[in-house]
């Protein structure tokens, strides 16, 4: 009797190997799917996927890369070597893995699932969707692929398609409390404030302890939370099985709550839990900031300048706001938003990737080739590629747009050099309310300074000796708002700002909170209101512990 035993994933693999060498390609897909299929009983995978699944990465990689040298063409392995790059944040190599195994097997769709959530991730959603719709011409039901397309869309500024998405999911699987938080984001962004609140709640309601939707409603900054609330974050925090991330969004909230309830050291105590937690998974390194400073203070020069000057894409489009997170920055792009000649985008993250785009030309990375790197560099040919990037998120035909990334600041000097025409605001607040803002926000990406008073202060001291070296270097070329001055005297410094980008006066920038758009950002519930003073001295109520962030401003602390 013939052997009937399926055949092995080797097996199968081989035989996917060989339809392709003779240029049958179907078939080499269909073979290298059975293959994946047929992993399932592969011991050695078995055994990485077990190792994925309890993060012991390291493991993980030390059967899955000898694997795919032995079999080179596995694309099972070589989805699960993509999944292990992108926890470790390596989304260049998840992506090239994952490009290998659909070229070998298009019709895998976890593989083209995951290299559409690289994509979103690298911020490139116009591709992901793209790969999303490959995907939801086959299977239109998918809750994933659903998900991941209005997270896509809304990435790329489409809300309204976005909302259609999630609300149409929501009604076809409601069991889905992230799903809840997802719609609750998109609500919040719009402005449509009481349905996201709403969200939230049915979120909490599906999944008592998931802290990401109590800090969501904590971040509206609007929302007072009852006992009920605290008692319930409080026993949610009580148990030891609790993953870390709902246990550093809970202490956010709780801190906020208990702020609020007039308790600043019981506050300060949550904040210091939260921040711990997420300074130790993030591990920044003031010293590469305080080095990456001393690089453009020497590289971007007078001299540099102008031997440099007039090489750069000409368009007057972009208005950039830099400076400190947590600084007013939503502030004065929502006044900016207000005028008819300007919109606003948001936060794009295109100068930081041409950065590192720059850094990586000859193969070294952006710590050790950026910025030098930018003297044999086609200014030009740079600043139009950005301008190709942002054009994605541009929704209307105003002459001008806003790119309000805090972080650019760092970047000031390649702005100048690949856009000289650029307007460039830098937001300012004062040192010791704005330490304390970033110390009590848990940003969703990066901020990686902001979980350490001493961090903290050290970034706000890089950041303030580096836009002093350009207000030396090229004078006047970048536009200050001190915050504290925008809320004493509104009307002077808007005409200023507007004085600055070439703009008439225009009243609406002075009722910016009757403009409705889209804010991503965790002041847009604030933007929506009229300017207040009642932030301002917040911080006070904390001084008693602020001495490490004190000590680290040194003089400007004062």
């Amino acid at each position: 009797m013939a052997n009937l035993r399926p055949l092995t994933a080797e097996a199968w693999q081989d035989r996917g190997d060989r339809a392709i060498a003779a240029g049958d390609r179907a078939g080499g897909d269909a073979a290298h799917c059975h293959a994946v299929a047929a992993s399932v009983h592969d011991s050695e995978l078995i055994d990485a996927a077990m190792a994925l699944a309890e993060a012991r990465l390291a493991v993980a990689e030390r059967i899955l890369r000898p694997r795919l040298k032995r079999r080179p063409t596995d694309v099972a392995a070589m989805r699960m070597l993509a999944e292990l790059a992108g926890r470790l944040g390596r989304y260049r190599d998840a992506e090239t893995l994952l490009r290998r195994a659909l070229d070998l097997a298009p019709s895998f769709r976890e593989a083209r699932f995951n290299l559409a959530t690289i994509l979103h991730r690298r911020t490139r959603s116009t591709e992901a969707l793209d790969e999303i719709a490959r995907l939801l011409a086959l299977d239109p039901g998918n809750p994933s692929y659903r998900n991941l397309r209005a997270a896509a869309l809304a990435r790329l500024g489409n809300f309204d398609a976005a909302l259609t998405v999630y609300a149409t999911l929501l009604v076809d699987h409601p069991r889905q409390p992230k799903g809840w938080m997802s719609y609750g984001h998109a609500l919040k962004t719009v402005g449509r404030q009481g349905e996201a609140i709403a969200a939230y709640h049915e979120a909490i309601a599906q999944a008592p302890a998931l802290g990401e939707a109590y800090w969501s409603l904590a971040n509206l900054k609007t929302v007072a939370f009852s006992d009920e609330d605290v008692a319930a974050m409080t026993l949610a925090l009580a148990d030891a099985r609790l993953a870390a991330e709902d246990r550093l969004h809970l202490h956010f909230a709780l801190g906020k709550a208990l702020g609020d309830r007039g308790d600043p050291a019981a506050s300060f105590a949550q904040y210091v839990e939260g921040n711990a937690i997420r300074a130790g998974q993030l591990k920044y390194d003031a010293a590469e900031t305080t080095a990456a400073v001393a690089r453009a203070r020497a590289f971007f020069t007078a001299e540099m300048f102008a031997a440099r000057a007039g090489q750069g894409d000409p368009a007057t489009d972009p208005i950039f706001i830099i400076g400190m997170p947590r600084s007013g920055s939503t502030l004065i792009e929502q006044i900016l938003s207000s005028h008819p000649a300007v919109e606003g985008t948001s936060e794009l993250p295109d100068i930081p990737a041409l950065a590192w785009q720059v850094g990586e030309r000859d193969g070294a990375s952006s710590v050790t080739a950026y910025p030098e790197a930018l003297a044999t560099t086609d200014l030009a040919a740079l600043g139009a590629d950005y301008l190709a990037r942002a054009k994605v998120q541009r929704k209307t035909a105003r002459p001008l747009f806003i790119d309000k990334l805090p972080n650019n600041w760092l970047h000031a000097g390649m702005i100048r050099l690949i856009l000289p025409n650029a307007k460039v605001i830098d937001a300012r607040r004062s040192p010791m309310a704005c330490g304390w803002s970033n110390f009590t926000q848990h940003f969703a990406r990066g901020q990686g300074f902001s979980y350490s008073l001493a961090d903290m202060g050290a970034y706000y001291r890089d950041y303030v000796g580096l836009m002093d070296h350009f207000d030396a270097v090229q004078p006047r070329a970048i536009h200050r708002l001190d915050h504290e001055a925008l809320v004493a005297d509104p009307e002077r410094e808007v005409r200023r700002l507007l004085d600055y980008c070439g703009l008439d006066f225009d009243p609406a920038c002075l009722r910016f909170w009757e403009t409705e758009r889209a804010i991503r950002t965790p002041s847009s519930e604030q933007v929506r209101r009229p300017i207040s003073a009642a932030g301002l001295d917040q911080w006070r109520v904390y001084d008693q512990w602020l001495g490490p962030l004190r000590e680290a401003l040194g003089p400007l602390a004062d």
